[in-house]
C-alpha cells in the first residue's frame, strides 16, 4: 500500500458503511427494540381484552407470530452489526442515549413470554410450561444486568446533567418489573410447586429493585420537568414511559398477589402466618391502586406536554405511545378483574382500543419513514465514526 492512498481507501470504505444494506445494519439501534414492545402488548390487549371475542383471540394470535418474527430479525440484525461493526457495542454502553435503550431487548422479550403462557401453554401443556420458564429466567438476567449496570454507566459518564435528562432513562429499570410481572404469569401454569413458590419469590425481588428504582429516576425527572420545562420536540412523545413503571408496577404486583394467593397455602410458606397468601394478595391490590392513581398524574403530564409541543416529528420515540399506555392498561384491566369493577372493564377496554390504534398509526409510520431509511439515520454513531476514522488514518488501516 502506498503511504498516500491509505486515507483515500479508508474514506471510501466509511463511505461504504452508508449505503446499502451496510447503512442500515449501522443505523439500526437498540431502539428498534421498542417496536417489538409495543408489538407484543397490543397482542396481550386483544387477547384479555374485557370484552372479548373469538375474532378477537385470532387477531392477537396473528400480532404475537408477527412479534415473535420482529424479535427473531431484530436480534439476528443486531448481532451483525455489533460483529461487522468493531467497537460499536462499547461505544453504545458508553454512550447514555443509546445505553438506556438496550432494557428493550428483555422486555420485548417478556411479552413474548406472556404470549407463550397465554396461548402455547393451554394448547401443548406442560412441556411449554417449562420452556416459556427457561426463557423467563434468560429475560431476568437481562433485565436485571441492563437495570444494574446501565444506570452505573450513566454515573461513570462525564457530561450528564439534570437537564440532558429524560424519561428514556427508566427503561433499563422497567425491564425489571416487567420480567417480575412475567414471572408472576409463568408461575401459574408451573406443573412443580417448588418451582413456582421459588419463580414468585425471585419476582418479588424483581419487582422491588425495579419499582424502587424508579420511583427514584421518576422524582429527578419531575424535577427535570419543573427546572427546565417539557422535553424537546423530538422527545416528547417519551413523557408517556413514566406510565411504563407505574401501570406494569400496579399490574405486576396484583399477579403475583393472585398466585401467592394459590400457592403460598400449599406450600405452607411463611408458617407463622396461615393467611399469608391472602395478605399478599390484598396488599397487591392496595398497592395497584395508589399506582394507578400516580400513573394517572403522569397520563396528564404527558398529554399536557403533547399539547405543549404540538408539532413533532416522527421517529422511533414514537413507540412510546404503545408499551407504556399498553402496560397501564393492563393494570386498568387487572383492577377490573379484581375488585371486580364495571368502570375500571369500561375503561380498559377503552384504553385497550385506544392502544390498538395508536399500535396501527406507529406501525404504519414506521414502514412508511423505514422504506426512505430516515429511522435508520442515529447521531449517537458521530463519535464512533469519528473515532474510526482518526484511528484508521492514524493506523494506515481499513475500517
Amino acid at each position: 500500500m502506498y503511504p498516500g492512498s491509505a486515507p483515500t481507501i479508508t474514506e471510501d470504505r466509511l463511505a461504504a458503511n452508508h449505503r446499502g444494506w451496510r447503512r442500515v445494519v449501522l443505523g439500526f439501534t437498540p431502539s428498534w427494540f421498542t417496536v417489538t414492545m409495543g408489538t407484543g402488548i397490543t397482542s396481550i390487549l386483544l387477547h384479555n381484552l374485557p370484552y372479548n371475542g373469538r375474532w378477537l383471540y385470532w387477531i392477537s394470535v396473528v400480532i404475537f407470530c408477527l412479534d415473535i418474527l420482529l424479535f427473531v430479525s431484530f436480534l439476528c440484525i443486531s448481532v451483525v452489526r455489533y460483529t461487522i461493526f468493531k467497537g460499536l457495542w462499547s461505544e453504545t454502553l458508553r454512550n447514555p442515549a443509546q445505553a438506556v435503550f438496550l432494557g428493550t431487548f428483555p422486555m420485548g422479550l417478556s411479552t413474548i413470554i406472556n404470549m407463550i403462557v397465554f396461548v402455547c401453554v393451554p394448547a401443548w401443556g406442560d412441556r411449554v410450561a417449562v420452556f416459556a420458564w427457561a426463557l423467563w429466567w434468560i429475560d431476568i438476567a437481562l433485565a436485571v444486568a441492563c437495570n444494574f449496570y446501565i444506570p452505573y454507566a450513566i454515573m461513570q459518564t462525564p457530561g450528564v446533567t439534570l437537564s440532558s435528562m429524560n424519561a428514556s432513562w427508566l427503561l433499563p429499570i422497567v425491564a425489571d418489573i416487567v420480567a417480575s410481572a412475567t414471572g408472576a404469569i409463568v408461575a401459574n401454569v408451573l406443573p412443580n410447586e417448588q418451582h413456582a413458590l421459588w419463580t414468585v419469590i425471585i419476582s418479588y425481588i424483581l419487582w422491588g429493585t425495579g419499582v424502587s428504582t424508579a420511583m427514584l429516576i421518576l422524582a429527578m425527572y419531575y424535577s427535570r420537568l419543573m427546572f427546565h420545562d417539557v422535553p424537546p420536540k423530538e422527545m416528547v412523545v417519551s413523557s408517556f414511559i413514566p406510565l411504563g413503571p407505574l401501570g406494569q408496577g400496579a399490574a405486576g404486583i396484583q399477579l403475583l398477589g393472585q398466585v401467592s394467593l394459590k400457592i403460598f397455602k400449599r406450600n405452607n410458606f411463611i408458617p407463622a402466618v396461615l393467611t399469608a397468601g391472602q395478605i399478599f394478595y390484598v396488599a397487591g391490590i392496595l398497592i395497584a391502586l395508589v399506582m394507578w392513581g400516580f400513573g394517572l398524574m403522569w397520563l396528564f403530564f404527558a398529554l399536557a406536554a403533547l399539547y405543549r409541543r404540538r408539532r413533532f416529528p416522527f421517529n422511533l420515540n414514537w413507540w412510546a405511545f404503545t408499551f407504556p399506555l399498553g402496560v397501564y392498561t393492563v393494570a386498568t384491566t387487572t383492577l377490573a378483574q379484581e375488585l371486580p369493577s364495571v368502570f375500571f372493564k369500561v375503561l380498559g377496554t377503552i384504553l385497550s382500543v385506544i392502544e390498538t390504534m395508536l399500535w396501527i398509526m406507529v406501525a404504519v409510520g414506521t414502514v412508511r419513514y423505514s422504506l426512505n431509511r430516515r429511522l435508520f439515520q442515529s447521531p449517537a454513531l458521530g463519535s464512533w465514526i469519528e473515532k474510526k476514522r482518526q484511528n484508521s488514518k492514524e493506523n494506515g488501516t481499513l475500517v
